[in-house]
C-alpha cells in the first residue's frame, strides 16, 4: 500500500511506515533527486555505574544493493566497505561511529540523481557490540530525500537474541523507487540476510 500527499494537497513533513501502511513512493517515474541521507539513531543505554560491566549497545548501519546493470554488493563498516557516491554503487557510508555516547547515530547517503541505476537496496542494522536487546536500543531509521517527506522506520517488535535487522527495502520496478518497511530480525549475520532475501552474493568472511 503506497501513501503520498494527503487529499488536501499539503505535504506531510514526516511519514512513519508501519504494519498498516508499510510502503511509500520515494521517486516518481523519471524523477531525479539529489543525495538522500539515511540516518540510524538509537540509545546505547547507561554506561556509568559501579556494578555495570556490560558494554553499551552499538549498532551499525549498512545495506545490500543490486544495480540495474546486475552489480551486487554490500556497504558497511565491517571490512571497510564504505562505498562511493560518485561511482558505483552510488551509496556511501560515513565513518563508523564508535563514540560510546548515550545516543548513537550513523549516516549513509544514496545518490538519487539517476534513480534508474538502482534495482533494489536493502537497508539493515546490526548490533556490533553489547547484548542483542533491540528494545533497549530503541532504534529508528529515517530517510531524508531531497523532495517529499522524511520517511521513518522504527525498529520495534524486537526478537530476543537476533543481532541483524532488515529495516527497509527500496525497489525500482519501472514506476519509480518505492520504500517498503521490513523490520525483520534475523539470527546470524549478513550472509543470513542475503539468504532470506535471495540476494545471491558470495560471502568469504566467516563474520559475514
Amino acid at each position: 500500500m503506497a501513501i503520498g500527499n494527503n487529499p488536501g494537497g499539503v505535504n506531510l513533513s514526516k511519514v512513519t511506515l508501519s504494519k498498516a501502511t508499510p510502503s511509500i513512493n520515494l521517486t516518481k517515474p523519471g524523477e531525479q533527486q539529489g543525495i538522500m541521507r539515511v540516518n540510524l539513531n538509537w540509545s546505547s543505554g547507561p554506561t556509568k555505574g559501579f556494578f555495570r560491566r556490560a558494554k553499551p549497545i552499538d549498532l551499525d548501519l549498512g545495506c545490500l544493493y543490486e544495480l540495474s546493470n546486475g552489480g551486487k554488493g554490500v556497504v558497511q563498516a565491517l571490512g571497510r566497505n564504505f562505498g562511493s557516491l560518485a561511482a558505483e554503487p552510488y551509496i556511501g557510508l560515513d565513518g563508523d561511529d564508535r563514540s560510546g555516547a548515550a545516543v548513537g547515530g550513523e549516516n549513509m547517503s544514496i545518490n538519487l540523481a539517476r534513480p534508474e541505476l538502482f534495482r533494489r537496496i536493502l537497508i539493515f542494522a546490526f548490533i556490533y557490540e553489547g547484548v542483542p536487546n533491540w528494545a533497549a536500543a530503541d532504534g529508528v531509521v529515517t530517510l531524508y530525500p531531497t523532495a517529499g517527506p522524511q520517511i521513518e522506520v522504527r525498529l520495534d517488535s524486537p526478537v530476543d537474541g537476533a543481532r541483524m535487522c532488515a529495516v527497509a527495502l527500496l525497489q525500482n520496478q519501472g514506476t519509480g523507487i518505492t520504500v517498503h518497511r521490513e523490520v525483520q530480525y534475523i539470527h546470524g549475520a549478513q550472509r543470513e540476510i542475503d539468504q532470506a532475501y535471495r540476494w545471491g552474493m558470495q560471502w568469504q568472511n566467516a563474520r559475514k
